[in-house]
């Protein structure tokens, strides 16, 4: 059955399909509705927590990885500046379980002090990145990612904007 769905609660169901175990957040517009969503879904299967910060989200999601389980952690574009450290580390050293980072930019600084784009992280980093453009690419985005993660032993960034993360479809 169709429904519609905003990108970031659509997002938060592909997590739940994908069987994702950990999502640790920061809260930051426009990415927060995902951990909101998913927090939602039992928690027995989908265990949900806010961050103090983006490092300490990237953290928690590599350390389940590290353990086997599928983990998740989202932010908004600045805070992927502060996750910078984990994120290079964890592209370095692998995952096991997957691992997938959202972080939502903000063209045109709809609720952001500047704009960004987290593109560039992505080479840098040397891991994949997965751009949908509406609600229905977001869950298929978001369970795909897993599987790219788990065949390459790599994390995933789930590239999303504005627009995606707020408009349903």
């Amino acid at each position: 059955m169709s429904e519609l769905m905003l990108g970031n609660q659509a997002v938060a169901r592909g997590l739940y399909e994908a069987g994702v175990s950990v999502v640790s957040s920061y809260p930051g517009t426009p990415s927060t509705e995902i951990t909101e969503f998913a927090s939602k879904y039992p928690e027995d299967e989908m265990y949900c927590e806010w961050a103090p910060n983006e490092k300490v989200a990237c953290e928690v999601a590599v350390g389940a990885s590290i353990a086997g389980a599928r983990s998740f952690c989202a932010m908004k574009h600045v805070g992927l500046n502060v996750a910078a450290d984990p994120l290079f580390t964890a592209s370095y050293t692998g995952v096991n379980g997957g691992m997938v980072i959202a972080v939502a930019d903000d063209p045109g600084m709809h609720s952001s002090q500047n704009e960004q784009d987290s593109r560039h992280y992505a080479i840098a980093a040397k891991v994949p990145m997965l751009e949908p453009s509406d609600s229905q690419e977001c869950k298929d985005y978001a369970k795909l990612a897993y599987e790219i993660s788990e065949k390459f032993d790599t994390p995933v960034i789930l590239r999303l904007t504005t627009r995606v993360s707020h408009s349903q479809s």
